[in-house]
């Protein structure tokens, strides 16, 4: 019976709890840009990214979360001042809990990036993104106490469950700003921070047509530094921070790399390594390994907070795939003396 219960519990915390709502989030937030403020679109020493991230989930308790974004950026300069401009697409798919609870959203992007110094290697980058959201549930998965009968679950007796639908859709909308860097001029070492505001339009976020219920609105903060020790090894650090309804995430940690070959501008190989922090919940060892114009990341959500005194230890796997790459235009990002990127 508790399995039962368990299923109507998961249905009502995504789609009525709205003090409780928030956005899926990925523990490798640095592969996934777009979706945490359009304004890190075109961060990237290049003229076009694509970037592929998966994430399952609770496969040891339940049934498996999984979660998976695509996103695309084509980046090029406009006008005569040495400012660039970035079109992006973010696509996003996740399947949650026992009754399918199902999410996809289709969000374009577009990035403006202004140089501020006159040798170019400080920018202020303004960004929007908005698109459509669908969302479904399996309705035949759901069961509640009213399908019991006499101590029996019968499914042939209707769940008692008012929804206006199985599905609905929304459009939905974020911005946000950030400003790159590099430091003391050398363009290896550069620095981001970045803020948006995400769902500003509140859409409606209820299967019953609730009025009232509306998608929190989310604050995100986010930055990172990158450095060299050496020619061949330099150290990353990434911070995100996120504020939804009352719910908000800490996310921080750093990555050592080291490039492997003999030209140190063009290595065959560069593998990093490291671990990020959520505050209160897990530790996420990762690894890196770039062979351009190629990179894997591979992570592990090692759950430290008081679920693991559950049945089950809770676990997440994330595998994310970059490619990037110059175009053959006349004005590619190669040429540049100097572009937005980190």
């Amino acid at each position: 019976m508790k399995k039962y219960v368990f299923s109507l519990i998961v249905l009502l915390s995504l789609s009525l709890a709205v003090v409780r709502a928030q956005d899926v989030h990925f523990s490798q937030f640095f592969e996934a840009p777009i979706l945490r403020n359009p304004a890190l679109a075109g961060l990237f020493d290049g003229d076009v990214r694509v970037q592929a991230v998966y994430r399952t989930q609770w496969g040891n308790i339940t049934v498996p979360y999984k979660t998976g974004a695509l996103s695309a950026e084509y980046k090029q300069p406009i006008g005569n001042n040495n400012d660039f401009i970035t079109m992006g697409l973010q696509l996003l798919y996740d399947k949650a809990g026992t009754v399918n609870f199902t999410t996809t959203h289709v969000l374009p992007a577009v990035n403006y990036h202004k140089s501020l110094s006159d040798d170019h290697t400080k920018y202020l980058s303004l960004g929007v993104m908005g698109g459509f959201i669908q969302q479904s549930i399996d309705r035949s998965k759901m069961t509640t106490n009213n399908q019991y009968d006499g101590g029996a679950w019968n499914p042939a007796i209707a769940d008692g469950e008012a929804l206006a639908a199985n599905s609905y859709h929304h459009w939905d909308g974020g911005l946000g700003v950030s400003f790159n860097s590099s430091i003391n001029g050398n363009p290896a070492d550069n620095y981001y921070i970045g803020l948006a505001y995400q769902h500003f339009n509140r859409p409606k976020n209820s299967f019953y047509k609730n009025p009232l219920i509306e998608l929190n609105a989310r604050w995100e903060f986010t930055s990172g530094v990158k450095f060299s020790l050496d020619e061949k090894s330099f150290f990353t650090i990434y911070g995100n921070y996120s504020k939804q309804g009352s719910y908000t995430e800490t996310l921080a940690g750093a990555l050592y790399g080291f490039r492997l070959g003999e030209d140190v501008e063009q290595p065959d190989y560069t593998v990093q390594f490291g671990a990020m922090m959520r505050l209160k919940d897990a530790i996420i060892p990762m690894v890196k390994l770039d062979h351009k114009p190629y990179s894997i990341t591979v992570s592990y959500d090692a759950n430290t907070s008081t679920l693991n005194s559950g049945a089950g230890r809770p676990n997440a796997f994330e595998l994310s795939l970059t490619y990037t790459g110059f175009t053959k235009r006349n004005n590619s990002t190669l040429n540049a003396i100097a572009c937005p990127r980190f």
